[in-house]
């Protein structure tokens, strides 16, 4: 049994009316789902906004990944804590973790140690079925458009011309490309379809992005599915379909409710990747938080040029948000990586490799200056640290005039996290935040791509192919030209190559395919071999994960 789990299960939960309770949310808004998680109403979540103060909003992020591990949810948890702990009320609001990487080669996402979300089992398993709703919306609308085009057409839809993808919760590489519809007439018109991962899903998108019932139906609806034969875009209202998704998203929009391993309110709600998607949770939940809590600790998904540029241009942009304060989670291991040390050379000490590594967390530091926002480095501890190594991150932070705090959160839970709490709220206290997205609305969409691509991962230019440069024009025809752009690529390197650790520059951004949601408000743009489809590893974590005697869950991490 992981030792993770192990700790998850020792725990002893406060029922989840006493949680709610001192969130300040009344029995009449919980509805319980078993003794440890619950739904919140959505009539309180708008009394809420109405009727009271909003609070601090800090984001969590982090370094570029590497198989050393960072430790960004372990980092949200534990600092939420710490907040509690230091007379700060916090909320933590987190993502929804994905059956996917859970079975595939990231494990769970309820964080580590003794800096975990719980029920950890649940959380990272079915929960509270909002990964299955999304899937059923997002495949009965594929399933209404072939309907239409097999009972006559009505809309005169190019069968050559269908955008919609079918979605799945998990990593299956096979489905990245299919033929559908074969066996006769009976089956509908053969095409080439395909499926996503439900996490780059656009319905996954527009259900984080919306702030009410009634702004997910209306987002529903403007999802584009097919063009007609003339080229006019043909939208799930169109098909009369968006009336029924929102009927199977109704309850999944309520945002959940779970506790941290102290005890610390957590709302945990929707989940799109940061490498595909936009990589935030909820606004519904985020937007709660705020109204519950002096201050909400949120995280973003992968490193600061993935989930916190989304989170700052596009979730911020369009949902009104402005954050206070910014957390930048980096590991020794994780910098030594950056630096050409190997994995299984990380546990000895290596000043030069973790100097030549140090430019990756400068470079993020850097990037989240240019959104206006004061940061503070979350050095998260391993055991295999040295006072010099520790002493070397400081150093070089110091020299760039930012905080750099040691955090053991995953053995001391909150309490190894109060100094990182004192800093983020001496940040708080300044309001040295100046929140601003890194472009306007009015930049053609082309120039947003070249604005992330040279501003935030240092490139050159952008490689937009003349297809490519012609869809953006099509998209800004149609009136998506003051959309946010959402780039896809690789979370390794700040390049769209993964070999490139550290800090590369003077690369060049290879823009494969671009891709327009509209319900949700922004244009995908996929660039080199990024998959929104992933695949499993060699030996994917489903093989451990088994019941034992006493039918327990073994292996889930």
């Amino acid at each position: 049994m992981s030792i993770d789990l192990e700790i998850a299960r020792a725990a002893k939960l406060r029922p989840i009316a006493a949680i709610a309770a001192r969130a300040g949310i009344p029995d009449e808004a919980v509805e319980p789902y078993g003794k440890h998680k619950a739904k919140i109403s959505l009539d309180f979540v708008e009394q809420a906004r109405r009727e009271r103060p909003r609070g601090k909003l800090v984001l969590v992020t982090g370094i570029s990944p590497t198989p050393a591990g960072e430790g960004k949810t372990t980092t949200t948890v534990g600092l939420g804590d710490a907040l509690n702990r230091i007379g700060r009320r916090a909320v933590i609001c987190l993502r929804e973790p994905s059956l996917g990487p859970c079975f595939g080669v990231k494990g769970g996402a309820a964080g580590g140690g003794h800096a975990q979300v719980v029920p950890m089992e649940d959380i990272n398993l079915h929960f509270t079925g909002d990964f299955h709703a999304i899937t059923a919306a997002n495949n009965l609308l594929a399933a209404m458009l072939d309907n239409h085009i097999h009972w006559g057409n009505a809309l005169g839809i190019d069968p050559r011309r269908v955008s919609w993808r079918r979605a799945l919760d998990m990593n299956d590489r096979a489905l990245r490309q299919v033929v559908q519809s074969l066996g006769g007439v009976g089956n509908g018109f053969p095409r080439e379809d395909g499926f996503d991962i439900v996490v780059a899903s656009e319905v996954m998108a527009a259900f984080c992005l919306a702030d009410s019932l009634e702004d997910l139906q209306e987002r529903l609806g403007r999802i584009i599915v097919a063009e007609t034969r003339d080229r006019r875009p043909v939208t799930a209202r169109d098909l009369k379909a968006d009336g029924a998704m929102a009927v199977l998203l109704r309850d999944a929009l309520a945002p959940n409710l779970v506790q941290t391993l102290e005890g610390t309110p957590a709302l945990v709600h929707g989940g799109p990747f940061a490498n595909i998607a936009h990589g935030c949770n909820s606004v519904m939940a985020t937007r709660l938080g705020l109204h519950l809590s002096d201050v909400v600790v949120t995280e973003a998904g992968f490193g600061a040029d993935l989930g916190a540029e989304k989170f700052l241009d596009i979730k911020c942009r369009l949902a009104g948000l402005a954050p206070d304060a910014c957390v930048i989670v980096g590991t020794v291991r994780a910098l030594k990586m950056h630096g050409g040390v190997a994995k299984a050379d990380l546990g000895r000490e290596d000043l030069h490799a973790l100097h030549r590594g140090v430019a990756n967390l400068a470079r993020h530091v850097e990037n989240i200056r240019k959104f206006g926002l004061p940061p503070v480095v979350a050095i998260n501890r391993f055991t295999s640290d040295t006072e010099a190594e520790l002493a070397a991150i400081r150093e070089a932070m110091k020299e760039i005039g930012v905080e750099a705090v040691l955090c053991t959160h995953w053995s001391d839970g909150g309490a190894g996290t109060e100094a990182l709490a004192r800093a983020v709220a001496r940040r708080l206290d300044s309001g040295e935040a100046h929140f601003a997205p890194l472009y306007p609305d009015n930049l053609p969409l082309a120039d947003k791509i070249r604005a992330v691509a040279r501003e935030i991962y240092r490139a050159t230019d952008i490689a937009l192919p003349d297809a490519v440069a012609s869809r953006l024009r099509r998209f800004e025809e149609l009136g998506f030209g003051h959309v946010p752009v959402c780039i896809a690529k690789t979370q390794y390197s700040f390049s769209a190559d993964p070999t490139l650790l550290g800090a590369p520059t003077g690369h060049t951004l290879p823009v494969r395919e671009v891709r327009l949601s509209a319900g949700a408000g922004f244009v995908v743009v996929i660039c080199g071999e990024v998959m929104t489809m992933p695949g499993l590893p060699r030996v994917p974590a489903a093989e451990a994960i088994r019941l034992d005697a006493n039918g327990r869950i073994e292996g889930l991490f």
